[in-house]
């Protein structure tokens, strides 16, 4: 069986306190952690339990900040060294040390990480992503696109290594920046792929593989299609998972987050991500090197050039 697994378990408790995020802001009880290292675990186990010969990717999507807490630093070191495993990712602020990753398999292990100005210098955190680089972890790093955040998106980029990708998400919702042509193309320089995430997707009766060849796991265990669709398909302890696997129309009107919208089959993303899809780094990259840009080879071979869409 192939199948990826965003995993999303109760914790809501976050060390940063971002306006704009759509998280949640809490202090996590005592009873609340223990609730979330159990389920974590008992998750982790049922990866550990499957057949060898499966293939099997996992995104941890905390509500909170995962990495601040001991237990998914270990599910990450356990998940990547799992024969059915070809990739385990998570969500993060890389706010937290990373010596953990010393333990992890660095060709499974992957970490998608936000940059948040407000919160963090940009010199801490690229210090971080150069740390995961020389550690031979994928990493993708992105930030959101208010316009107050333009010129540290753009120093970023430049401060980079050249081989991990940059992301902006839009200001949407009730963050909605109305960007103007000349914004939309400054962000595109930056990001070519920024306006799939500029506005949400039609997408009810789209045929996508959420559902099919990606499911969402909470907590209790309860399997949906994705984060975005609350109809349960089945809960993946009681159920056999193989029964619960179909391809099924997306019932929502759009989708606007990148989790939810890269798996529908017409925007064609799985094509422009590849194998890097959980941890949003695709097959080739744009690089911004002093005012222009250049292409570079990837660890891989390929190389990195702007692939507007």
């Amino acid at each position: 069986m192939e199948l990826a697994v965003l995993y999303r378990g109760p914790l809501e408790s976050c060390n940063y306190g971002c306006t704009y995020c759509p998280f949640a802001k809490k202090v996590d009880e005592a009873a609340t952690l223990a609730a979330d290292r159990a389920a974590l675990a008992r998750f982790v186990a049922w990866i550990a339990a499957r057949p060898p010969g499966d293939r099997l990717s996992v995104l941890f999507t905390p509500w909170g900040e995962g990495l601040a807490r001991a237990w998914y630093q270990e599910a990450m070191v356990e998940l990547s060294r799992l024969p059915s495993i070809t990739r385990v990712a998570i969500q993060t602020n890389l706010s937290v040390p990373l010596a953990w990753t010393a333990r992890a398999d660095a060709t499974k292990a992957a970490v998608w990480a936000t940059y948040h100005p407000d919160w963090t210098t940009r010199e801490r955190f690229v210090a971080k992503v150069s740390d995961l680089r020389a550690r031979g972890l994928a990493v993708s790093c992105g930030v959101v696109g208010f316009r107050r955040f333009f010129g540290e998106i753009e120093a970023l980029r430049r401060a980079l290594p050249g081989d991990v990708y940059l992301w902006v998400n839009a200001a949407k919702g009730r963050w909605d920046e109305g960007y103007a042509d000349a914004e939309i193309a400054q962000l595109l320089a930056i990001d070519p792929h920024f306006s799939d995430n500029l506005r949400p997707h039609a997408s009810r009766g789209e045929p996508c593989r959420a559902g099919a060849a990606v499911v969402s796991v909470d907590g209790e265990g309860t399997v949906r299609r994705c984060h975005f669709v609350r109809t349960p398909l089945g809960n993946l302890y009681l159920d056999r998972i193989e029964d619960l696997l179909a391809e099924r129309p997306c019932p929502n009107d759009t989708c606007g987050c990148h989790i939810g919208y890269v798996h529908l089959d017409r925007l064609g993303l799985h094509e422009v991500y590849g194998d890097g899809v959980l941890e949003r780094i695709p097959r080739r990259l744009p690089v911004l090197s002093g005012e222009r840009r250049e292409d570079l080879p990837l660890v891989d071979g390929a190389s990195l050039a702007v692939q507007a869409r």
